[in-house]
Parts: structure tokens; C-alpha cells; sequence
């Protein structure tokens, strides 16, 4: 797979590298992008090997909210002809094996997670990058992991798991902290198969009783901004672990977005000053993706296929910041004033910023300034 290669036409100074789950981890964990979630009950085949998705590159195929649980079985049933037809479309020349998005389930329990486990075999394990396992916590983290492992010795495959942390042990600040160091401490135990830190703010909203508008961002919430706060504070540090973004749930499915009356702008300041771009449900996502990145998050899951685009564009990174983070981990030591000549680059505390902004330039692309997202955000539009 290739971040934005919907966005035909736009110049990239550094174009997006391709990727697949046997790409090296170090880089991997920074490519997921717009995680979109898939009630685990449709097929997604056809668009799949008909390349109508071309710009998502890693989906969730879910056993749990998105599913009844009366339909497990038939959900299950279905992800598992899903893997057997993509293996034998790869087989046949049908499809590329790099045409073929990142594909994770998230498990609805540790029982559902072993039974779905004993339904596979080598060809379908090859069509796996890993699993979601949700309400991840100290008491159940373990299991998850340990059948995990198992499953890559038994294939001797590549399966990752992203733990979903979103349950009350962590929303609730007097058991917090020691929740998140038991968590730590688990996912330390197996650091090799978590690509990973996923968050779940609707589930961190609900235990408040509280949910945010379309004009706010996650960060407007009070105590859900303690949460991801503490969460980023325990598994972000050090770059330990790639943190992915909550979910934005409002959208409005417009066939004409108006990409061709845009003007050439700095997003950020438009938002900041409240004014339109698109409308209401996308500046409030961009807004919110803005401010992910802003406190290290990587990417974001996604609810509605009109996400895709603005996501990972706005994973991409200036010339600017690219130029600044390669002289910076060039550096031995010091201070040294930056290419652009505004500003100083302190070696050793922006080692860490310098990696991820790498690591973003080579997934998601390096551009020219700020105001080149306006123009990949319309290149990806001209092939919807």
C-alpha cells in the first residue's frame, strides 16, 4: 500500500513510501493512517480488488460494537471467505499482495478472539495484518497478547495487535495511573507484536455523560483530555509507542465538496479564526487531526470513508519541518539555527520530534508549506 495515491497530479517534495505488514515495524507503526472500522457482517471484496478504496490503506473489520452479537458467527464466517477469496485473487494475478490494505478485526472478547483463531490457516493468516482488542486492560491485556504470540509461532507469520484502551479503569482518575503502568508493563512483556496504542474517546465520553459537538474538539472536554493526556504521558514517551487518535464522529456525505473554489490558504489559521473551509463536520475533524498531531498523535480512527483523505493529508509534512528534523539527527550535539533561518534546532530534545517527522515524511509524503494540504486535499478529490 501507498498513502494518497488518490491525489493525483499534486508534487510531492518527497514522495509517500509503499508499505505492507512485512514492512520493518520501526516504520510500520507510523503507516496505519485513517483506520477506518467495518461492521464485520458486509463483504468488502469487490472494492477491495476493484481498487475502489485506493486511498485506504488499513482497515478494522469489526466483531464488536459494529456487530449484533447474534451475527457473530455469520460475521466471522464472512471475514474468513473475505481472506479466502483476496488470497486466491493474489494467487491468480488478480490483485497485487502490495494492493491490498493493512486488514485488522477487532475481536469482541478473549473467547471470541481464540474461537475466530482456530477458523484460520496459513493462506488466511498471510491476508491478516493483526488484531483490535478492545476495553484492553490490565485484566484481560495479557490473554490477548499471549494467544497473539501463539498464533505467530503456530503460522510463523507476521500479526500484530493494537490495544484499545477505553475502559472505566482508565477513565477514572483514582485508578488511572496504576492502570496504565499494569497496561504498560503487559505490553512491554510483547512490545515486538503491538504496533499500536489505540484510544477510545467515545467510550472515555460516555463514562462522564458527555459527548462533544461538532463545533468542539475532544481536547474541549475536560476530563477525556485528563485521559489521553495521562495515556500519552505513559506510552508516548521516549517514542515507546505510536499513539493513534480517537474517532471523529460527525460527517456529511457530500458528492461536491467545492474543492475547485478553494483558495490557496494556511489551514491552521483559517481554523483558528473560525472560518469555513469545507463545513461544520469536516473542519471540526481537520481542527481536531490538527491538534493531534500538535500532542503526538499519529493518525486516527475513522468512522466514514470521506475521512480518508483529510487524515492523511494532514499526516504529511512540510519541507520545512523535514529539512529541520534531518539536520537535527545529522547533528551530534548542540544548537544549530535552522535551514529557514528562523528558528534555533536543540539537538538533543528535538531528537525525538526529528524521528516521528521522519518517520510521517517517508509514510505520508513531505510538501511544500502549509498551504499545499489545500492542494492535496483537492488532488484527492479529483479521482472520488
Amino acid at each position: 500500500m501507498k498513502h494518497l495515491q488518490g491525489a493525483k497530479g499534486f508534487e510531492f517534495i518527497r514522495e509517500p513510501e509503499s508499505f505492507n505488514k512485512y514492512t520493518d515495524k520501526e516504520f510500520l507503526q507510523y503507516c496505519p493512517g485513517a483506520t477506518m472500522y467495518m461492521p464485520a457482517i458486509k463483504d468488502f471484496t469487490e472494492k477491495i480488488l476493484n481498487r475502489d478504496m485506493a486511498d485506504l490503506t488499513t482497515i478494522v473489520m469489526c466483531f464488536e460494537d459494529a456487530c449484533p452479537e447474534d451475527r457473530v458467527p455469520e460475521a466471522e464466517e464472512n471475514v474468513i471467505g473475505m481472506l479466502d477469496r483476496l488470497h486466491q485473487a493474489v494467487e491468480n494475478g488478480e490483485i497485487d499482495y502490495d494492493d491490498i490494505p493493512l486488514i485488522f478485526c477487532r475481536v469482541r472478547s478473549i473467547d471470541q478472539f481464540i474461537h475466530f483463531s482456530s477458523m484460520l490457516n496459513a493462506d488466511r493468516v498471510k491476508m491478516l495484518a493483526g488484531f483490535n482488542f478492545p476495553k484492553f486492560n490490565s485484566k484481560n491485556g495479557a490473554e490477548y497478547l499471549l494467544q497473539l504470540k501463539l498464533l505467530n509461532e503456530t503460522y510463523e507469520e507476521v500479526l500484530y495487535g493494537m490495544p484499545i484502551l477505553e475502559d472505566e479503569r482508565v477513565a477514572f482518575k483514582e485508578s488511572r495511573m496504576d492502570e496504565l503502568r499494569a497496561i504498560r508493563s503487559i505490553c512491554n512483556r510483547y512490545k515486538d507484536l503491538i504496533l499500536q496504542i489505540r484510544v477510545g474517546a467515545t467510550d472515555f465520553s460516555s463514562c462522564f455523560g458527555v459527548r462533544r459537538g461538532v463545533d468542539y474538539s475532544i481536547y474541549d472536554i475536560l476530563p477525556v483530555r485528563e485521559i489521553l493526556s495521562d495515556i500519552l504521558n505513559v506510552f508516548a514517551r521516549g517514542n515507546s509507542y505510536v499513539v493513534s487518535g480517537p474517532v471523529w464522529e460527525y460527517f456529511r456525505a457530500s458528492k461536491r465538496m467545492m474543492f475547485e473554489e478553494l483558495p490557496r490558504m494556511d489551514v491552521e489559521d483559517m481554523l483558528w479564526r473560525r472560518n469555513h473551509i469545507f463545513n461544520d463536520e469536516v473542519d471540526g475533524l481537520i481542527r481536531e487531526v490538527i491538534l493531534d498531531k500538535a500532542n503526538g498523535f499519529v493518525g486516527r480512527t475513522v468512522i466514514h470513508p470521506t475521512h480518508v483523505r483529510f487524515v492523511n493529508a494532514l499526516q504529511a509534512v512540510t519541507e520545512e519541518a523535514y529539512n529541520d528534523a534531518l539536520q537535527i539527527l545529522a547533528a551530534e550535539d548542540g544548537v544549530v539555527k535552522s535551514e529557514s533561518n528562523n528558528k534555533m534546532n536543540e539537538i538533543r530534545p528535538h531528537t525525538r520530534w526529528a524521528q516521528k517527522v521522519v518517520m510521517r515524511g517517508r509514510a505520508y509524503g513531505v510538501i511544500r508549506n502549509e498551504k499545499s494540504y489545500i492542494d492535496l486535499f483537492k488532488a484527492g478529490a479529483q479521482e472520488q
